[in-house]
């Protein structure tokens, strides 16, 4: 991957690829899952502390086989074994579930494709009858065997019991000096063991990722499928190809997605919500008959019914609004409150603030609540209205009603129902004569 970040925590719509494996496994309900995670790999299992599984360490990469028998020992003789990759995350439960059943108690289900260009994969070996014979990694491939269309993806389901056996034979006598987890088909063959090949009916579920040309491949699956889903389930969306949905998406009726938006974590959006081009929505709820007009970021907020918020409009996390409350352009709300029908329309920054209802916040206000060192709240009441390029120097309170004027810096409380005027008095001195540069 040419990358400080190892392989299997590249992300894949947002998340790393081991953990859409791992999920696709959970649903299967089995009764273990193990993990082998090569050497200085510790980073993966930091990454994915949260995960329910077993972690096995192959210290020595001696290949597909030698990582299977490295976590083998750990489990009960009786179960069934599905090995899957790290890598490959788009393998959906239907297909496993249908090797599952083609495995059974005693017999090898291998999961076989036939891709459009097969180069780089092992070929499945079939006798005269059909039947499974053995896999030919490609670079020990002769050229009749590279002829074949039909391709290992690497993905099985066996007895423990046997398994354990044929690991346990496994040699590296091939070009790479590897043990190969494919021998283990020959060996069933031998054993009188059937090999039930299952054909993966798409083989796009079954590519793996071994370079960011890949990654981007996958990310382009990912992509068109959350937006089919999403417009099948009744919202517009503009252009799929132009929509990144990287976690999970709630949403009402009538919904709109403009080209270029961008969903993350979870996103709720209720009935008749408009998200315009190019806005960024992560791990935030949107009400009903809200518009987001375009370039907006929205970060762990929430955003109440009836709202207008942008063009260039951000919110931090915690922010929440109420009904009717307009965010405009290039303004930034931060761990604040507004309440029903305030507007803050042009160049504002709202930081640790609790606003009242039908506020108006003047353009170029500045809620200033960072002193170096803490944050402080500053709290403005119903119907209060700052002018233009006002600041307020926290922890204040503008009273109910109050008007700050135009250009004033207040640290003290804003009476209720006043004026306020906190500003140098304009003068002009006679006489003055700007500075001139001497000529050279």
């Amino acid at each position: 991957m040419k990358s400080a970040l190892p392989k299997v925590l590249q992300p894949l719509a947002g998340r790393p690829l081991l953990a859409h494996v791992i999920d696709t496994a959970r649903s299967l309900r089995p009764s273990q899952i193990h993990v082998v995670y090569g050497h200085g790999g510790e980073r993966v299992r930091e990454e994915l502390a949260r995960e329910n599984v077993e972690w096995t360490l192959q210290a020595r990469q001696l290949g597909t086989g030698h990582a299977v028998l490295q976590a083998i020992p750990k489990v009960p003789d009786d179960r069934r074994v599905l090995i899957l990759y790290g890598d490959v995350p788009l393998l959906g439960r239907a297909t496993l579930e249908r090797l599952a059943r083609a495995a059974g108690p005693s017999d090898v289900a291998l999961l076989t494709m036939k891709p459009g260009d097969p180069t780089g994969y092992g070929r499945i070996v079939r006798d005269s009858r059909g039947k499974v014979e053995r896999i030919v990694e490609q670079r020990d491939a002769s050229a009749q065997e590279r002829a074949i269309g039909e391709c290992n993806t690497g993905v099985m389901a066996a007895p423990a019991r046997l398994l354990k056996q044929w690991l346990g034979g496994l040699r590296a006598a091939n070009s790479q000096g590897e043990y190969y987890l494919t021998d283990v088909v020959e060996m069933a063959v031998k054993s009188g063991i059937a090999v039930n090949p299952v054909t993966c009916e798409d083989p796009i579920e079954a590519l793996g990722v071994n370079d960011k040309e890949q990654l981007a491949a996958l990310e382009s699956v990912c992509r068109r499928k959350a937006a089919r889903e999403l417009m099948l389930a009744g919202v517009t969306v503009a252009d799929p190809a132009r929509l990144d949905v990287r976690g999970q998406v709630q949403h009402g009726q009538d919904v709109f997605l403009d080209v270029n938006v961008v969903l993350e974590g979870t996103v709720k959006l209720g009935d008749r919500v408009r998200i315009g081009p190019g806005c960024v929505i992560r791990d935030a709820q949107i009400g009903d008959d809200t518009q987001v007009f375009p370039h907006c970021v929205i970060e762990g907020a929430a955003i109440g019914p009836r709202c207008n918020i942008g063009p260039f409009a951000r919110f931090r996390p915690t922010s929440k609004l109420s009904a009717g409350v307009h965010i405009g352009n290039f303004v930034e709300v931060k761990n604040s409150t507004l309440a029903d029908e305030s507007k803050a329309n042009h160049l504002s920054y709202v930081g640790d603030a609790q606003v009242g209802a039908r506020v108006n916040i003047g353009a170029g206000t500045i809620v200033a609540n960072y002193d170096g060192a803490n944050k402080h709240r500053t709290v403005i009441e119903d119907d209060a209205h700052t002018g233009s390029n006002s600041v307020l120097v926290a922890p204040i309170t503008v009273g109910a009603g109050a008007t700050i004027a135009a250009g004033s810096t207040v640290a003290n409380q804003v009476p209720a129902g006043k004026l306020t005027i906190a500003r140098a008095r304009q003068t002009t001195i006679e006489g003055w004569k700007r500075p001139t540069k001497q000529k050279k």
